[in-house]
């Protein structure tokens, strides 16, 4: 039976999204092509038919996910009064709500770690899109330099990263939320604190 270039999108799609819930669950490796391919209703043969490698579906389900990420930002950004966009943005970032709920959340703490010891290919698609996430970042930082303002978005997101990893590997209990609550304070320090802008040094002749 051959089915329509429309049905082959919409399957594609979904194998993809099913594929991004279950990556950031069970990390890059911990779930098997047949296995992904029965999640999206489907069967193992089918699956060369969308795509060439098992390295092709990764980098499209972690595309999709940092996609929705950015979405999601953006969305906070235009929901939300300009002084309150980047601290609204870290704490939905770190938060009980995203620890508990890797499947869903961002794929930078989830998969971040098996993704730098991937191909230089995975890595560059895995690169260009932690780099969307940076820039959405530094829109939400208003008078600063643009290159300060990237400067300052990297520092932010590594702390709210590295808050996230940290409390998933305490579990869900006093220590975890602990370390919940001091990553968002350092993080939302880090975010209000302003660059120092270097003058230049007048030449003595």
């Amino acid at each position: 039976m051959r089915y329509s270039k429309e049905h082959k999108q919409e399957t594609h799609a979904r194998i993809v999204k099913k594929a991004s819930v279950r990556l950031r669950e069970k990390g890059a490796h911990g779930i098997g092509v047949a296995d992904l391919m029965k999640e999206a209703g489907l069967t193992h043969g089918g699956f060369y038919a969308h795509f060439d490698s098992r390295e092709a579906l990764v980098i499209e389900a972690f595309a999709y996910a940092m996609d929705r990420s950015v979405e999601h930002w953006r969305q906070i950004a235009a929901d939300t009064p300009p002084e309150k966009r980047l601290s609204t943005i870290i704490d939905s970032y770190v938060s009980p709500v995203h620890r508990d709920d890797p499947g869903r959340g961002c794929a930078v703490p989830t998969l971040g770690a098996e993704i730098a010891r991937e191909s230089a290919k995975t890595r560059k698609a895995f690169a260009a899109k932690l780099e969307q996430l940076i820039d959405v970042m530094a829109d939400q930082i208003p008078d600063v330099p643009r290159k300060a303002a990237r400067r300052q978005a990297m520092g932010t997101l590594a702390t709210m990263m590295g808050t996230l990893v940290m409390s998933r590997v305490a579990g869900s209990g006093e220590l975890s939320d602990e370390i919940l609550v001091a990553g968002r304070e350092a993080a939302l320090t880090r975010a209000e604190t302003k660059p120092a802008v270097k003058k230049a040094r007048a030449k003595v002749n």
